[in-house]
């Protein structure tokens, strides 16, 4: 199987899919993007990695790393290798002493291993060919178009949640923001709001 390999691009919240982020992986070696919907609690982990926060106490993926070291094993890679009926599907490849073995994982978690490992991360031709895009402009590494395609993709992902579900839940992320004096993502939130009670 042809693999591709991949970095991360960046993270980015989206109001629209219950507290869901789009991480957005780049073609380490072109210009292609695959937008991925992963939980807000899988986002964190991989971002406060990403910037070098160290937590208190240590998170799961943390938990998971510190299990492989102790086991004296070795992250080689995860591969996303599956698209089925729009869920990704990844494995992570494991050596221990001289036995390497593949394990069966959400994206999200393989993802936030290999940030705490330093491995590389490979997404199959296949799955490139089926979800990834080229962006018409790579002024912005991190352009406004790429996250805005990544949010589009995400309603093929969530295609059963309900508006009702997705204002109860804009609607704690929006007391959530002021509590915070986040008001610019309040607005935003807001609108998402207003929006989807006017097309009821």
């Amino acid at each position: 199987m042809e693999k591709v390999q991949v970095d991360i691009l960046g993270l980015s919240s989206s109001p629209t899919a219950g507290g869901a982020y789009a991480l957005l992986l780049k073609e380490s070696f072109g210009v292609r993007r695959l937008p991925i919907i992963i939980g807000s609690f899988e986002a964190q982990s991989i971002a406060l990695e990403i910037e070098g926060i160290k937590p208190p106490r240590p998170l799961t993926h943390d938990l998971m790393k510190n299990l492989v070291d102790d086991l004296g094993g070795t992250v080689q890679e995860v591969f996303i290798d599956e698209l089925r009926d729009n869920t990704f599907y990844a494995k992570i490849i494991l050596e221990v002493s001289t036995l390497t073995t593949t394990i069966d994982a959400r994206p999200s978690d393989a993802i936030a291993l290999a940030v705490r490992t330093g491995s590389q991360i490979f997404v199959s031709e296949e799955v490139m060919r089926s979800a990834a895009f080229v962006p018409s402009s790579e002024d912005s590494e991190s352009s406004e178009e790429s996250f805005e395609i990544a949010n589009n993709f995400e309603s093929k992902q969530y295609p059963k949640q309900s508006s009702e579900t997705k204002v109860a839940s804009l609607q704690d992320q929006l007391r959530e923001a002021i509590e915070k004096e986040d008001y610019e993502r309040a607005a935003k939130l807001r609108d998402e709001i207003n929006r989807l009670k006017g097309n009821n």
